[in-house]
């Protein structure tokens, strides 16, 4: 392998990491969700946009409100994950461009004045963060259990606001037992990629 990470950081990252179906009861502290975002802040998106939200869903109330929103195969998993977070698309991320893509603050007018094209840019690129997000919480030691089984609409009127874009709900903590499914097969190389 011509890879420069540590195959001990490759299997934790990417070989043995799998979508967590069970968690312990150890806590997911604010520190540890710190870190997380300090890392993955840096993944690259179209015009250095930001438009991933996380909402960190703590209280035993708040939960309680997500979970009736969760498909049934995902309420119980849901309910008891040390950390849940609520990743969504902000649709009004243009507004941050002037500082983050600084060399051409027009960029905010030129590009994303339409909301159809802010909502599709966001919904892009916040899946690209989301997936960033995923890679840190395996960097962190944690297991995630991200999920797109939801009531997106629900979650959207329970938690958001108009101008954000429910993406995935993500239960966050150790891997509990029997946390993981069989592992599915995935493509080859050669059924993916081609040279042209």
């Amino acid at each position: 392998m011509s890879l420069v990470l540590d195959p001990a950081a490759q299997d934790l990252l990417f070989r043995e990491a799998r979508t967590a179906n069970t968690f312990t009861e150890e806590p997911v502290t604010e520190e540890q969700v710190q870190a997380i975002y300090d890392l993955v802040k840096f993944g690259p998106t179209a015009f250095n946009q930001s438009p991933l939200r996380v909402t960190l869903v703590r209280s035993a109330e708040a939960r309680e409100r997500l979970v009736q929103h969760m498909a049934e195969g995902n309420q119980a998993k849901t309910s008891t994950a040390p950390l849940v977070a609520i990743l969504s698309a902000d649709n009004e991320f243009h507004e941050e461009l002037p500082q983050l893509f600084p060399h051409f603050p027009q960029a905010k007018d030129a590009f994303f004045a339409e909301r159809p094209v802010r909502e599709g840019s966001a919904t892009l690129n916040a899946a690209l963060q989301a997936a960033y997000f995923i890679i840190g919480v395996r960097a962190a030691g944690l297991a995630a259990g991200p999920m797109t089984g939801l009531d997106f609409e629900g979650v959207r009127k329970e938690f958001l606001d108009d101008d954000h874009t429910p993406l995935m709900v993500v239960n966050i903590g150790k891997p509990g037992e029997d946390a993981w499914f069989p592992r599915s097969p995935r493509l080859s190389y050669d059924e993916v990629v081609k040279t042209v």
